[in-house]
């Protein structure tokens, strides 16, 4: 539970989302609400289509719900110009999703070099060589993205996600193509992150990382149950 005081993580009010397409309109979100306590692992599932990428989208400030609010330890993210939103972002929440957050174009110490500018000041140099040692890839950050296999994209993605050490963690199916010894490694620092106080939603099929999980939740329909 949060102390007195001290506001959650993560926390989601009662959020809506509708696509149109020609006629059609398509309610991917029926006013979830969700509240994320510091330290605290959450993870999403239910089938394709169900919603859980539009939620996370929109917990992360990259989309905007049509109703509702998210709140980053009592900061809104939502209902904001993008450029505040972007800057949220990079001070307070760690993005993880399938279509991967690399800069082509930059190796891998370049890649969690930029996310930690686009916070502020940036972290000692050293911060991010640790950042890359945790994740097993010190001996390839001069390596850039396609030079790169599956297991080290995932492992590279989590490293710029982790850059800013922030208040939230948001993971798309974290670990949907690695092997057993990677799943581990990622779930392992995954956990260590929000043993550090952070709040982790985590979208996925995968049954180790619901083990580790406080809460597993469904989602179906754009609706939220537990």
């Amino acid at each position: 539970m949060t102390a007195a005081g001290e506001a959650p993580a993560l926390e989601a009010r009662n959020l809506y989302r509708f696509f149109r397409a020609g006629e059609e309109e398509t309610l991917a979100l029926r006013g979830v609400s969700l509240t994320v306590d510091p330290g605290t692992i959450v993870a999403v599932l239910g089938p394709s289509g169900s919603g859980k990428s539009t939620l996370l989208g929109c917990l992360a400030g990259l989309d905007e719900p049509a109703g509702g609010t998210v709140f980053v330890r009592g900061e809104r993210v939502s209902h904001r110009p993008e450029t505040e939103r972007t800057k949220i972002r990079a001070r307070r929440i760690g993005v993880l999703l399938q279509s991967g957050n690399l800069i082509q174009h930059l190796d891998l110490r370049g890649n969690v070099r930029v996310a930690q500018l686009a916070a502020g000041a940036p972290a000692p140099r050293r911060r991010t060589d640790v950042l890359l040692e945790q994740v097993g890839l010190a001996a390839r950050h001069h390596a850039y993205p396609t030079e790169l296999s599956g297991g080290e994209l995932a492992r590279a993605g989590l490293a710029v996600a982790l850059a800013n050490d922030p208040d939230v963690v948001l993971a798309d199916e974290p670990t949907g193509e690695l092997d057993g010894d990677t799943e581990q490694l990622v779930i392992q620092l995954l956990a260590e992150h929000a043993g550090r106080g952070a709040g982790l939603v985590v979208v996925t099929h995968s049954v180790e990382v619901a083990r580790m999980a406080d809460r597993v939740l469904t989602l179906t329909d754009g609706q939220l149950s537990a």
